[in-house]
């Protein structure tokens, strides 16, 4: 009556907790999911006016920001695992390390890319030969990218149909410099790290307007990438690392 057999491969997740420690829920846990594991996506913020008097509403759910905003991610993931002796203390180890806990998450099918919420175990069914836990979520609406531009690759993981690669470390400014940011489909302000040759630090200039990037770390909050091609022109002379992580629904 056993489900788990030699070269099995399942699709399961890594989680890992802010501490930097990490539980993989076949490796550690020998728990399978009952379907192939997926975070369900994200409900949309809408915001509607009802106008009195007319046909229809105002839909203005991009009035604030421009943009559609979206609530978390929510729902569950039902694993199951053959009954034997260890199983109460598996259990009170998959409890004692997720349930409640706000950490990250990362599907074996999906390895370039992390959520970040919080989860709990929701239940426990215990059959003769067989015992099922359910794993509830509560994540971010935007997966992030694993690594960010200044982090080292792995390159055994890179997906080189849809990644990309960010070089945006230690970028020479020689006078002018035309970078482009590839935004993913979440917005993002970006830091900019200047170690200017004379100490007077750099601009930037993005979408028509231009910015001062003294030496230190800075982040301009008018510089926001969007999904596409992000255009910006350094001046002056020195370095300048971007810190850029991108993130997908």
């Amino acid at each position: 009556m056993s489900y788990i057999y030699k070269d099995f491969v399942p699709h399961g997740i890594t989680f890992v907790n802010s501490a930097g420690t990490s539980k993989h829920t076949w490796k550690d846990w020998k728990i399978v999911p009952t379907s192939r594991p997926v975070f369900l996506p994200p409900s949309v913020k809408t915001v509607t006016v009802d106008i009195p008097g007319a046909d229809g509403i105002l839909d203005m759910t991009e009035s604030l920001t421009g943009e559609v905003q979206y609530n978390n991610r929510t729902g569950s993931v039902e694993f199951q695992v053959e009954n034997r002796n260890s199983w109460y203390d598996v259990y009170s180890d998959i409890m004692d390390f997720i349930h409640g806990q706000q950490m990250k998450a990362i599907l074996d099918d999906e390895p370039v890319y992390y959520y970040t919420g919080r989860f709990s175990v929701n239940e426990w069914k215990s059959e003769q030969y067989r015992s099922k836990i359910v794993i509830d979520y509560n994540v971010e609406p935007y997966k992030m990218e694993m690594f960010s531009s200044l982090e080292d690759w792995e390159w055994d993981s890179f997906n080189f149909e849809t990644g990309i690669i960010r070089e945006y470390k230690d970028l020479r400014v020689d006078e002018s410099l035309t970078f482009v940011i590839e935004g993913r489909r979440k917005s993002v302000i970006p830091s900019f790290t200047v170690a200017s040759d004379d100490g007077s630090g750099l601009r930037v200039k993005f979408n028509g307007e231009t910015y001062d990037l003294p030496d230190g770390t800075t982040r301009v909050v008018n510089i926001v990438t969007r999904a596409g091609k992000n255009t910006l022109v350094f001046t002056g002379n020195g370095t300048v690392s971007i810190d850029y992580r991108g993130g997908r629904l």
